[in-house]
């Protein structure tokens, strides 16, 4: 599991660690495991003639690209520094003097020389604690070195992001790699800062001691979805494996049901029992279906429900969280959802909006929501007291207290009609099967995105039938630790 501890967080374990090491330890150990990825980025025999561009800003990121600079020109690269802030950091830079390398004072000198010959360039502009984008001084220097053909490695985290939110209050360096130190940062893995970060490597400085327990942010992996979900055994019936009722579809949105129930079937439920409009069009695909005139409260036995996908003016959300069982609410289930009948329910309750939906339950613009997508998620939770899942480019999953779970899988293919409808179902069928509703909204939307993955790769372009379809195949990967 991929865990990420907010910036305060990483200053208290630091300023431990630091108090028990020798000066210039820890960023000693930073800028080795920086210097190593470096190498390896630029390749076996290939560090010799290199041509390296540290953009050094004042903090200490600045002097661990330094520190990594100084290696990199003692291994026979042609390493230059471009500072760019008020002040560097003067060990770093000595270092660099010593090994050969040249400092460019961005004031003084022609910073964009070097970068138009760059192979590798190290961002070390801002660091953790940057707030509000890049300077306007930087501005040029950075938009330079992404439009050359260098490699750019963020140290830590891209400059121009905030490290805590993953908002980007201005302009910021979009890497191709990014080389962070002892834990994940929030931005690394929430969008929009995510895509800035390109590919991730953490470096162990050993911070994991004074790191507390329970992480801000953590992420799902194969191992860890796979211990997650249900298996049935010889004693396992449909009741056993979980009943889920749908409650969804309508005379003019039929095919939502359908998804709907065919992403509960794809996910393990014993049966599902549907009570809607849609129910011709559901017994077409899925005879297995149990089909129900309503209203819910009478359609028999389930271990949890699902409501709102395409269901448009119909009734059954009030029905439904009326129930003493886990409900997953989603699209027009959600709208003008009454917080306070969310949080009197003694059942748990599993929202799932999309940024338009949750602007909407929030009272906010949806660009708010986009840009600030934790801030999002964390408040929906309180306000309904629920487990919310954001669905969008980084899905959250957010309970009362405890950390916010990131999606890590998943495709921009999957913005296409219908995808959220078969995740509702697929996490239905996980609720109904027992599984608390932060771990069957990861899970869920774990195994909905490496689906759309696997279909993509195949084919580009997706449905969400061929999402639903490849989700065996999925639960395949992960539980074969493929």
């Amino acid at each position: 599991m991929r865990t990420a501890h907010r910036v305060e967080t990483v200053r208290a374990a630091e300023a431990a660690l630091m108090a028990r090491l020798p000066e210039g330890a820890l960023m000693g150990r930073a800028a080795a495991g920086l210097a190593a990825a470096c190498f390896s980025l630029l390749g076996k025999g290939r560090v010799y003639g290199a041509r390296v561009v540290l953009l050094v800003g004042s903090g200490d990121n600045g002097g661990d690209a330094l520190l990594a600079g100084a290696r990199l020109a003692r291994r026979g690269a042609g390493v230059t520094a471009v500072l760019l802030g008020d002040r560097a950091h003067d060990g770093g830079l000595a270092a660099l003097r010593a090994a050969g390398g040249r400092v460019v004072d961005s004031a003084d000198g022609d910073p964009f020389e070097p970068l138009a010959a760059a192979d590798l360039v190290l961002d070390g502009i801002t660091g953790i604690g940057g707030r509000g984008g890049l300077r306007p001084a930087a501005v040029p220097v950075a938009r330079a070195a992404r439009g050359s053909d260098a490699v750019v490695v963020a140290v830590d985290l891209p400059s121009g992001v905030d490290a805590d939110t993953g908002e980007i209050a201005g302009e910021a360096l979009r890497a191709d790699v990014t080389v962070t130190f002892g834990t994940y940062k929030p931005a690394l893995l929430v969008d929009p800062a995510r895509s800035y970060a390109g590919a991730l490597r953490l470096v162990d400085i050993g911070l994991g001691g004074e790191l507390p327990g329970v992480p801000d942010l953590e992420a799902l992996q194969h191992q860890d979805v796979a211990r997650l979900l249900p298996v049935p055994d010889a004693g396992s019936d449909k009741y056993r494996r979980g009943v889920l009722g749908v409650v969804a579809g309508s005379a003019r949105y039929p095919g939502a049901a359908v998804l709907a129930v065919e992403g509960a079937l794809r996910g393990g439920a014993g049966a599902v029992r549907y009570v809607g409009a849609a129910a011709d069009a559901v017994i077409a695909r899925h005879p297995e279906t149990l089909v129900h005139a309503g209203p819910p409260d009478r359609a028999g036995r389930v271990q949890a429900w699902v409501v709102g996908p395409g269901l448009g003016d119909e009734s059954g959300v009030a029905e439904v969280l009326a129930s003493d069982v886990p409900v997953l609410v989603d699209a027009d289930g959600l709208r003008g959802l009454d917080p306070a009948l969310v949080r009197a329910r003694s059942a748990p309750t599993l929202l799932t909006p999309h940024a338009g939906e949750a602007a909407a339950l929030l009272g906010v613009a949806r660009d708010e929501v986009e840009a600030g997508r934790l801030e999002a998620v964390r408040e929906l939770s309180e306000r309904y007291g629920a487990t919310v899942l954001l669905k969008g480019s980084t899905t959250l999953v957010h309970g009362s207290g405890g950390p916010v779970r990131v999606n890590p899988t998943g495709t921009a293919w999957l913005a296409t009609a219908g995808s959220g409808d078969v995740l509702s179902g697929l996490a239905g069928s996980l609720l109904a099967a027992g599984l608390r509703p932060l771990d069957a909204g990861s899970c869920a939307a774990y195994l909905h995105g490496l689906a759309a993955r696997r279909v993509s790769e195949e084919r580009g372009p997706v449905t969400a039938g061929e999402v639903a379809g490849a989700l065996g195949g999925a639960w395949r990967d992960v539980t074969s630790g493929s």
